[in-house]
């Protein structure tokens, strides 16, 4: 999530933490069928498009409940997906104006996997993970972030705010390990890239981190260090976080965030003696389904293709790849290719939506139309344009999307990332068009959906393979 917060509220938010800490010590499956490989058509059940509790009412059913509850998207929020929407939106805009405003070979290791899970299990409109924190360990779910870099977590006492969590909330004076960094500390100085140039504060001789976020959510607290455990085999002592004692925002049930971007304080920077830099995951398709995140260059696809990374001027924490082209039902789009590198395009796991040049979007949205022309369109909604009711069918064809990569990588787009449900008479195609072309591009979550995505940080590639996960 990228960083930018109010300066009057950091000041404020500050000075509360300050003078409440001061006597302080110690202080995160589309079933389909393909049609002739001539076509380059996907054809889905519209039930398959839906949680199951919907997928077995009738069609009478579906046009008379155009939002819908059920386990998928929890606590009765039948608006979820359209909130996220606007959550993804802030971010975006977050993202753009941390560009805008700055100014300036893997040896072999075994790799360790925990499981990743779609957040709306707990509530949360990203993808997490459980990893254990303290001593003794306390299980923490995190949202995992590429787009980040401080890991941070709610800490007692809740000096400001404490929005609700799935787990207890982490008391750093019942762990054996938690130490804090001093303000003197040159790595407390590491704080102002590593939040997106806010500089740390000081409370009581210890350094204070403060981020914020596009949707207004933050986080302020105490910086420290904890024994982080992934699994019972990869423990690693000292580990720089940031313990929140007054945190808002929209990360609802989930206890913080892990930042895995490029600055030194991520989590791969901070294991890269044992991992180098590497990382990768699969993003679940459904709530119902489960991915992975895991560390090290082992267990790795075969048929994983990596594209070069790429250091975006003003986003240095940002994984940037090179958009060459986009394809729909196999033919390419007449795009030229200065649309892609005029601003870059980076790789991001906590947006969902994809964001393209509005040269580039306009051609995606005109080819996705004409093969999409049977379907009657449906109400669009906020930034997703090309929507269709499909209340009244059992089945649809949608055309197949694939995005071409530097050093010839193309990735097919499984149908879990072509289409953004909200309910069976909004079904929306999941791109949307930046303002200009001058903004950078992102690759978002919901089309990484499936894939084997690799991060080889020692080596500048970013890898994607097919069929990750389910």
């Amino acid at each position: 999530m990228a960083a930018t917060i109010p300066s009057t509220f950091l000041s404020a938010s500050l000075l509360l933490l300050c003078l409440l800490s001061a006597s302080r010590k110690g202080c995160v499956a589309f079933e389909q069928q393909e049609l002739a490989a001539e076509t380059h058509h996907h054809t889905l059940l519209v039930s398959s498009l839906l949680p199951s509790s919907v997928c077995n009412s009738s069609k009478a059913k579906y046009s008379h409940n155009p939002c819908f509850m059920t386990a998928d998207w929890p606590f009765g929020d039948c608006f979820y997906r359209q909130k996220v929407l606007l959550h993804d939106q802030a971010r975006v805009n977050s993202i753009h104006s941390r560009f805008a405003n700055t100014v300036n070979n893997v040896k072999e290791k075994a790799a360790t996997s925990i499981p990743a899970m779609s957040g709306s299990v707990i509530g949360s409109a990203s993808y997490i993970v459980t990893v254990g924190l303290g001593t003794p360990k306390k299980d923490l779910s995190l949202v995992f972030d590429t787009g980040s870099d401080l890991t941070w977590t709610q800490c007692q006492p809740c000096v400001g705010y404490c929005y609700q969590q799935k787990e207890p909330i982490f008391d750093p004076t019942q762990s054996k390990s938690y130490l804090n960094i001093s303000c003197s500390s040159s790595i407390c100085g590491s704080l102002y890239s590593a939040t997106g140039g806010n500089r740390p504060g000081c409370s009581s001789s210890t350094c204070v981190y403060k981020i914020g976020y596009g949707d207004k959510s933050f986080s302020v607290g105490f910086f420290g260090t904890e024994r982080l455990t992934l699994t019972s085999a990869d423990i690693f002592d000292n580990f720089l976080f940031g313990c929140g004692e007054n945190n808002q925002g929209l990360f609802r049930g989930a206890a913080g965030l892990l930042g895995l971007g490029r600055n030194e304080l991520s989590l791969p920077s901070q294991i890269a003696q044992k991992y180098n830099k590497v990382f990768s995951y699969c993003l679940p398709s459904s709530a119902r389904s489960t991915g992975y995140l895991s560390f090290g260059n082992s267990g790795f696809s075969n048929s994983v293709k990596f594209t070069p990374l790429v250091t975006l001027s003003g986003g240095p924490s940002f994984y940037g790849l090179g958009i060459t082209e986009i394809s729909v039902d196999g033919k390419r789009l007449s795009i030229s290719s200065s649309v892609f590198t005029t601003a870059g395009t980076i790789i991001d796991s906590g947006t969902d939506i994809t964001r393209l040049p509005p040269t580039a979007y306009s051609a995606l949205r005109t080819a996705f139309r004409q093969g999409m022309s049977k379907y009657p369109m449906g109400k669009q909604i906020q930034i997703l344009d090309t929507c269709y009711d499909l209340s009244s069918y059992n089945s649809v064809s949608i055309p197949n999307i694939s995005i071409s990569f530097s050093g010839g990588v193309e990735v097919e787009i499984a149908p879990a990332g072509i289409l953004y449900v909200i309910s069976p008479s909004q079904v929306c195609l999941a791109f949307a068009g930046n303002n200009d072309d001058s903004e950078v591009g992102i690759l978002g979550n919901v089309q990484q959906r499936t894939l084997q995505v690799v991060y080889d940080g020692a080596n500048g590639r970013l890898g994607f393979a097919a069929d990750g996960c389910s």
